[in-house]
């Protein structure tokens, strides 16, 4: 069951087109990847999956998509002055 979980999310991940939709289907990939991981007995991959593959990563796409986007605003208003 977790196998076809895993499988499925994948696609949900790539198809996404909103990146902070995308950040989230990660997120939750990251979490199902870490529980496929836990219920084949490797609990310390399970752990740094959840570490890395669902906290970090996408806590750093979120942080560069903000900073992209104050970017973006400020050359704007530099622009229009």
């Amino acid at each position: 069951m977790i196998l076809l979980l895993v499988a499925g999310g994948a696609p949900g991940v790539v198809l996404s087109r909103n990146p902070k939709e995308q950040v989230v289907t990660l997120s939750v990939y990251g979490l199902l990847c870490a529980l496929m991981f836990f219920i084949f007995q490797a609990p310390d991959v399970a752990l740094s999956q959840i570490t890395i593959g669902a906290v970090m990563l996408p806590l750093m796409i979120l942080l560069v998509l903000t900073k992209m986007r104050r970017q973006n605003i400020r050359r704007e208003r530099e622009t229009k002055k």
